[in-house]
């Protein structure tokens, strides 16, 4: 196996609502390798979205300790980790978070606008990145002239704007009909397989059964972590 790019260890979050503190996540231990495919899975209210927040830089734990590429992001401030965020971290959501009115070519531009990446080199990355997902000829069209398997699609390409090292996807086919989900997952296959560590979170284990671990959570602990298939199939 390659080398750790995720750690946490004894990973704690709790939220303190002023009446009542509720556990999230209790003593989490987790490792994952650089190029591995996983999906978190577990019921509403196990932990999973807690522990995509934490992965992804948008929360903190409350205790324990979270390295991303042996960086205790614990340590960083707000600053240091909106810009591990958008370096390090690809982000793919259910609802694909497009910007409305602007064309799929602008929104696939617009982390490297905050990545200081000149305007030339955007446009070039960006329709790149849309030929790649199979989207070259609808680089003009806005996001209401878009499928929802489609949009996906750009948010896939936004998502590696900036060559993350991370690709990160909230349940990604969960506002999709079964054979755009179908062609969502093998989009993260064929990532996974150039080299891209994916991370997904869903509710369906037939979208898990495409990755090669599957983590499950339950009130807040995982309680299965099972390796489906070899790193490199799909």
């Amino acid at each position: 196996m390659t080398d750790e790019i995720i750690r946490m260890e004894g990973l704690s979050k709790i939220y303190d609502t002023g009446e009542i503190q509720v556990e999230a996540l209790k003593s989490i231990d987790l490792t994952i390798h650089k190029g591995e495919f996983i999906a978190i899975m577990g019921a509403s209210g196990s932990g999973k979205s807690t522990l995509m927040n934490i992965i992804g830089c948008l929360d903190r734990p409350t205790e324990g300790h979270y390295y991303l590429e042996s960086i205790d992001v614990k340590e960083k401030s707000d600053n240091e980790l909106s810009a591990v965020r958008n370096k390090q971290i690809g982000f793919v959501f259910q609802s694909f978070n497009l910007i409305s009115r602007t064309s799929a070519l602008k929104n696939v531009e617009l982390p490297m606008v905050y990545g200081r990446i000149s305007a030339e080199e955007r446009k070039e990355r960006a329709l790149e990145l849309l030929k790649n997902v199979g989207l070259e000829d609808r680089a003009q069209h806005m996001p209401n002239e878009l499928s929802g398997g489609q949009k996906q699609r750009v948010a896939i390409a936004r998502a590696l704007a900036n060559k993350p090292h991370i690709i990160l996807a909230d349940e990604p086919t969960g506002n999709l009909d079964s054979q755009s989900s179908i062609e969502i997952m093998e989009i993260f296959c064929r990532l996974n397989r150039e080299g891209n560590t994916v991370i997904i979170v869903t509710h369906e284990r037939d979208i898990a059964e495409f990755t090669h671990r599957i983590i499950t959570f339950k009130d807040g602990h995982i309680i299965k972590d099972e390796v489906t298939k070899e790193v490199g199939t799909c």
